[in-house]
């Protein structure tokens, strides 16, 4: 069997409500380079990896937390302080709910758009 995959990730892509503010948050959250931006699709590149964004008409988001919906994806931030990541994510437009299930080891927030982004603690 050959070794070689077959396929490689490209990136990664998002519905959005508003690709240009989504853009605009994870720059700034990831420390990464808004490439693309207009009303109908962002893109922001960082640490050789890439996040595009696509207006979705009508987009609604998950909701947090709801067992009956599907999940449509999270992503996992790693971060130094918890309560410091969370202010400053959320003073960029995140926010973050009531529910938190793990408080003392991640936090949920939620994206401008409304998904889902966790915070967790980096290893030491």
């Amino acid at each position: 069997m050959d070794s070689k995959p077959a396929a490689t990730l490209a990136m990664l892509n998002i519905d959005s409500g508003d690709p240009a503010r989504q853009a605009r948050f994870y720059a700034n959250a990831l420390g990464w380079e808004i490439t693309y931006s207009d009303d109908n699709y962002g893109m922001v590149e960082g640490d050789g990896q890439k996040i595009g964004f696509g207006r979705i008409d009508e987009f609604r988001p998950a909701q947090w937390p709801d067992a009956a919906g599907a999940k449509r994806f999270h992503l996992d931030l790693q971060v130094d302080d918890l309560d410091l990541a969370a202010k400053t994510l959320c003073a960029l437009g995140a926010s973050q709910p009531d529910f938190q299930p793990g408080a003392a080891r991640w936090r949920v927030l939620l994206d401008p758009d409304g998904q889902p982004i966790c915070l967790s603690l980096r290893a030491s």
